[in-house]
């Protein structure tokens, strides 16, 4: 298969970032899984652009595989480990700024809005 490049999609050296931290790709019911790489840049195109998940180009593969391996790594924790291990990498490069801000302003609402009873 031939890679498209496009602007939602890894480039060769993000995805070399990140392919060790993908699980073993090991086909269930006998069918052949589609390329993490390819999946990837599918879930990269709805997450950029919003679309259903029905919506994402046929060119990723089929829409249910696209949202089941998304949520398969939501919930085993691969988003998170590849999230973590971007952070270190980007931290220790230095391409990090830990300062934040936090802003305490409290705005008062008219007790009506806050659902107080009428006619008190």
């Amino acid at each position: 298969m031939s890679v498209v490049s496009g602007r939602f999609e890894l480039t060769e050296v993000e995805y070399v970032q990140i392919a060790s931290l993908l699980p073993v790709m090991k086909p269930q019911r006998g069918g052949r899984w589609r390329g993490h790489r390819q999946v990837i840049n599918g879930i990269l195109f709805r997450v950029r652009t919003g679309v259903p998940w029905r919506d994402v180009p046929s060119r990723y593969g089929p829409w249910k595989t696209l949202y089941k391996r998304f949520t398969r790594w939501q919930e085993d924790g691969t988003w998170a480990r590849i999230e973590a291990a971007l952070q270190a990498d980007a931290d220790a490069a230095g391409q990090l700024q830990w300062h934040g801000n936090a802003d305490s302003t409290i705005v008062r609402a008219h007790q009506h809005a806050a659902g107080a009873r009428k006619g008190g």
